[in-house]
């Protein structure tokens, strides 16, 4: 695996991330925890979406990239994103924060679908560089947008937050098509059943567990809002956040090797490949956690406001299972990328049941911490469930989830290498 990929997408995943906190802080100490449960639930209901318009925008642009004829796959891409993006938020018009935010919903659909096919595209051409930058670009203008908009113009509702959010998407999806349109040769749409079938094939099994997935990961989100109110919902999406923050590095690791592993045909290297990402990711996880528990409470509410006095406490919980999705990532894109996909689906809805069963009894008793103990739990037994599978084909040993001496020594090699390099 190239450390050169490996070290310009943690980069901008880190810069990302960063910046992601910025916009975090900014909007606790401004809005409060009820002004963040908004803006949690509403980036969840695009999600749900997102979920949708990646049937065809997502994976299926990466997987395809080199296969199919680019303009033909991105010209079904935008169709797809338009179409989705302006009916899929009238159904869920049953929410009481999705009607309010209705017209945002529908435009930022419709860009953050048009800005996934382009910057999938990238990601299935190898275009790293490209992938990540736009990447952080938008963040980038999302944290600064938001910033002039409240201390400059003091536009101090939450909906400045999604305004500025649909300036920096419409800015770089602009940017993006000039681009696509000088290199990419887009020829007379001509219906061809043949390549919608492999698209949407392909698509709907990565997206099937990818929203299973999802469910894992945030419907506590909504037995929140329902059990306990927005504020609480405000509390434990800061918290979640957080502690995924270390998710950086596995998803840094994903990316660099399901780019890699699709394009590999030795089988064996792929796997040794993703043995090294599972060690890498194993160790910076641990040492991160360790990191963020060790910070006290009064940080937490120094920095995010005094409402959110539990963050540390839910962080806690959640650790195991950030720990073992941290893992299951790098495997996960492993499967994804030699399309073994039945396993990830089975492993999602694993996780979902026992988000639905054990959350429906804890989060109304136990509130903040019952959703920290509910996800934790979903996350690891499914998380250990894709371990098993990978591991039934791939010798196991304790040592796959640890360094030896030599293989660390090798690993600070390289990076001083690339610290120092002239």
């Amino acid at each position: 695996m190239k450390t050169k990929s490996i070290f310009q997408t943690f980069s901008s995943r880190l810069l990302i991330l960063l910046l992601n906190f910025g916009i975090i802080i900014f909007s606790t100490n401004f809005w409060g925890a009820e002004g963040r449960g908004v803006i949690a639930l509403v980036v969840a209901d695009l999600a749900v979406i997102g979920f949708f318009t990646n049937i065809i925008v997502g994976s299926s642009i990466s997987y395809f990239a080199a296969k199919l004829a680019p303009g033909e796959i991105l010209t079904y891409a935008y169709i797809w994103a338009v179409v989705c993006g302006i009916s899929l938020p009238l159904f869920m018009f049953f929410n009481a924060h999705s009607r309010e935010y209705l017209p945002y919903l529908i435009i930022l659909s419709v860009l953050i679908a048009l800005f996934t096919a382009n910057i999938s595209l990238f990601l299935g051409q190898k275009k790293l560089e490209r992938y990540n930058a736009y990447s952080a670009m938008q963040n980038i203008l999302h944290f600064l947008v938001i910033g002039i908009m409240v201390l400059v113009f003091k536009w101090e509702s939450v909906e400045t937050y999604f305004k500025a959010q649909i300036f920096s998407y419409l800015v770089l999806v602009l940017i993006m098509f000039a681009i696509i349109w000088r290199e990419i040769r887009f020829t007379r749409l001509k219906l061809s059943q043949s390549t919608v079938k492999k698209l949407f094939s392909y698509g709907w099994k990565t997206q099937l567990s990818a929203f299973l997935q999802f469910l894992n990961y945030r419907l506590s989100f909504y037995f929140l809002e329902i059990f306990r109110g927005v504020a609480s919902v405000g509390v434990f999406s800061v918290s979640a956040a957080f502690s995924e923050s270390v998710w950086t590095v596995s998803r840094s690791l994903a990316l660099v090797l399901y780019s890699d592993v699709v394009n590999n045909a030795d089988h064996h290297d792929s796997v040794a490949k993703t043995k090294f990402s599972v060690k890498l990711c194993f160790l910076a996880t641990v040492l991160l956690l360790a990191v963020m528990l060790s910070i006290p409470t009064k940080i937490y509410m120094l920095i995010f406001g005094e409402s959110f006095h539990e963050v540390k406490n839910v962080i806690l919980v959640l650790s195991p299972g950030i720990l073992m999705i941290a893992v299951s990532d790098i495997i996960g894109y492993y499967f994804a990328a030699t399309h073994q996909l039945k396993i990830l689906n089975i492993k999602s809805a694993v996780g979902l049941v026992v988000t639905v069963f054990c959350g429906i009894y804890a989060i109304p008793n136990w509130g903040l911490i019952g959703a920290g103990i509910v996800t934790s739990l979903s996350y690891s037994v499914s998380s250990l469930l894709l371990l098993w599978k990978f591991y039934q084909n791939a010798t196991f040993k304790g040592s796959d989830l640890f360094f030896t001496q030599s293989e660390f020594q090798q690993l600070l090699d390289k990076l001083k290498q690339k610290l120092f390099k002239t």
